[in-house]
């Protein structure tokens, strides 16, 4: 992870540089209302200098002074520095989730699943009880089982393992991105800020002065002079709109990649339970059932040891049948609910068409903005026609 200074958010004039659940109760009494749910109101984000500290403050102000709304191509590349970070780091991000294959470490885990689940079970399918039976020879036998099953495990051990060591680089790096991302939306919220409050003081300023001066002269080109003021204004306030729908996608990146990094999470947990506890246990079982066939086919005749030998693989099977079902029903439980999915999906369409609706009513104010525009221009040019007369 990159140091706090490389974090740190840049501002730049130049295109080029890239930068509870409640606890239950008892009652004994009638079962108590449920109290009415009230619907919480959201409150809009306004972006404004108390998202920063003084330091950034400080940065804004002195960049907002640099800020010339009257140059063209100052207004068409401000912010665009940010903006080309922003999507590549979403480029980045789609890479490194196209490229990802979980499917292959969940096939990995299935596969352990079955070798486990199938141990002992060729005894049965495959009539080689009776062929115990016949040579007396299970010890033999079972050992042999053993040993291919133990060997089949820990190759898939070893798989495991490298899909752990796969994972647990990639959480570390969606930690980077995360970082990464915030010093994205860090900078386009500075951009913004400094860009709304050097368009306040243009338009309380220069643009008021031109005004004033169109009203009092009556000259064409001083009318002219304040409309181009007024367009500028415009061009650059819908520079500000563009970045604040870039510092939206910046922030939906922030819980889509932590989304990402808890899948991997989640992952690592599984293979690390498998390798900690199912692989240790089942070996485990096996080296005591072999030990216990041992023992009674040493201290009990032929007969006997039959007997016991039925028992144990019984129970055997039934232990193994526990384990190997929760440990199906764990491979096969899904990393993350539907209904999550749906909720996260929901907030962000309806964040999307908050951003519609915005840019809607952003471009019919400027609209009515311009036919008022157009009024004004005409009074101005009748009343100058009235005062040649």
């Amino acid at each position: 992870m990159s140091d706090t200074n490389s974090m740190m958010p840049e501002l730049t004039l130049d295109a080029n540089e890239m930068a509870k659940v409640d606890a239950p109760t008892l009652t004994l009494g009638a079962e108590p209302e449920a109290p009415a749910v009230e619907e919480k109101k959201v409150e809009p984000v306004v972006i404004d200098e108390s998202m920063l500290s003084e330091a950034e403050k400080k940065m804004v102000n002195d960049f907002s002074k640099k800020i010339d709304i009257t140059d063209s191509q100052l207004v068409l590349q401000y912010g665009a520095a940010a903006q080309k970070s922003v999507a590549s780091f979403s480029e980045s991000a789609l890479s490194k989730v196209k490229n990802k294959d979980l499917g292959e470490v969940g096939d990995t885990l299935s596969n352990l699943v079955v070798e486990l689940k199938n141990f002992g079970e060729e005894e049965e399918k495959g009539g080689l009880f009776g062929w115990f039976k016949k040579t007396n020879n299970k010890m033999e036998t079972m050992k042999a089982q053993y040993g291919t099953a133990e060997a089949n495990v820990n190759k898939i051990a070893r798989e495991l393992e490298q899909h752990q060591v796969v994972l647990m680089k990639d959480i570390a790096m969606f930690d980077q991105m995360y970082e990464l991302n915030l010093k994205y939306y860090k900078e386009l919220t500075m951009y913004i800020i400094a860009g709304k409050k050097r368009l306040a003081e243009v338009r309380t300023g220069e643009l008021e002065e031109l005004r004033k001066k169109a009203e009092a002269t009556g000259a064409a080109e001083d009318a002219q002079a304040y409309n181009d003021m007024v367009n500028m204004c415009n061009r650059f306030d819908k520079k500000l709109h563009d970045l604040e729908l870039t510092r939206m996608v910046s922030i939906q990146m922030g819980p889509q990649t932590r989304m990402l990094q808890n899948n991997d999470t989640l992952m690592v947990e599984k293979i690390q339970s498998s390798l900690v506890n199912t692989i240790p246990l089942w070996k485990s079982q096996m080296v005591l059932a072999l030990g216990m066939e041992n023992s009674r086919k040493a201290t009990a005749a032929q007969s006997a040891v039959t007997n016991a030998t039925n028992e144990l693989l019984k129970k055997n099977a039934e232990m193994l049948k526990m384990g190997t079902v929760a440990t199906a029903k764990e491979a096969e439980r899904s990393i993350i609910d539907i209904e999550t999915l749906q909720h996260t999906n929901e907030q962000l369409i309806s964040t999307l068409d908050e951003v519609i609706q915005i840019q809607r009513d952003g471009a019919q104010k400027r609209k009515e903005a311009e036919a008022e525009l157009g009024r004004i221009e005409g009074e101005l040019k009748q009343k100058l026609m009235e005062l040649r007369g």
